[in-house]
């Protein structure tokens, strides 16, 4: 193995990726699989999560994909997840909180509903899910190879912007606040939490915006670097956190986002 394949490898780790039938987390797992992890794919529509998984079985990587059924929209059904990946691993080296749901309507209809359900799937569930895991992650951990926790944030949640999304916008800032809070409590722990905070990139939640073309390119026209995001953008970070390479790195929010948490329509002296 040579110094650059060393340095990235997530060989023979076991992970859980949450909500990964589609979007960024099947990017993830993609990734991982591709790698050479072991990779637990679980989302409320289960068949899709073993249909997924047999997909990517059949790369002929060197990693595997098993997928089941896993609901974090309640406490029960994040017990049943927990007792499912527990069933299959007595140690948990990477998990990566994907799962996620938005609500989009007018400030003067947005729904009381759509905040506990939002904030439920979206941060409840990061934590209660992390806590419930956190037995088999730090089986997982040493000090020269800690566990890894990521979180799915988003560069809404770093900037001041809506779009008709409120209660996404502000779960998502709570969940970069919530991962610094858990990287510090963890550290002692062996475990390191960070979280990616996407753009714009193709998935279920965003398919009315991006999924076609067509779409793409006109979303993508209003991100600094010119496009949305690309698979390839979410394995690097995903490999790079739960490698060698980032064990290190812990409380950190990344940006995937081609530049759009540090764009703004400030001019001071030019025209």
């Amino acid at each position: 193995m040579s110094y650059l394949d060393e340095l990235f490898s997530v060989a023979g780790k076991t992970a859980l990726v949450t909500g990964a039938a589609t979007g960024i987390g099947r990017m993830a797992a993609t990734a991982l699989v591709r790698a050479g992890a072991s990779v637990m794919i679980a989302s409320r529509k289960g068949e899709d999560c073993i249909k997924v998984a047999a997909e990517l079985n059949g790369l002929g990587a060197a990693g595997r994909a098993e997928g089941f059924a896993g609901d974090v929209s309640s406490e029960a059904g994040i017990a049943a997840l927990v007792a499912e990946v527990k069933a299959r691993t007595a140690k948990l080296d990477i998990l990566v909180n994907n799962a996620g749901v938005s609500w989009g309507a007018p400030l003067e209809s947005f729904p009381y509903s759509a905040w506990a359900r939002v904030l439920g799937v979206n941060v409840t569930a990061v934590f209660h899910l992390t806590r419930e895991l956190l037995p088999l992650l730090e089986a997982a951990a040493s000090d020269a190879d800690p566990a890894r926790v990521i979180n799915l944030g988003s560069v809404m949640g770093t900037q001041p912007l809506a779009d008709d999304a409120y209660s996404y916008t502000a779960s998502k800032a709570a969940v970069h606040h919530l991962t610094r809070t858990l990287a510090l409590e963890f550290a002692a722990r062996r475990i390191t939490v960070n979280a990616f905070a996407p753009g714009p990139f193709q998935s279920r939640m965003t398919a009315f915006a991006t999924s076609s073309d067509e779409q793409a390119k006109r979303v993508g026209s209003h991100v600094p670097i010119g496009r949305i995001g690309a698979p390839d953008d979410i394995a690097g970070a995903t490999l790079y956190l739960c490698s060698r390479a980032g064990s290190y790195v812990t409380g950190a929010i990344l940006p995937i986002d081609g530049g759009q948490s540090v764009q703004h329509g400030l001019t001071l002296f030019k025209e």
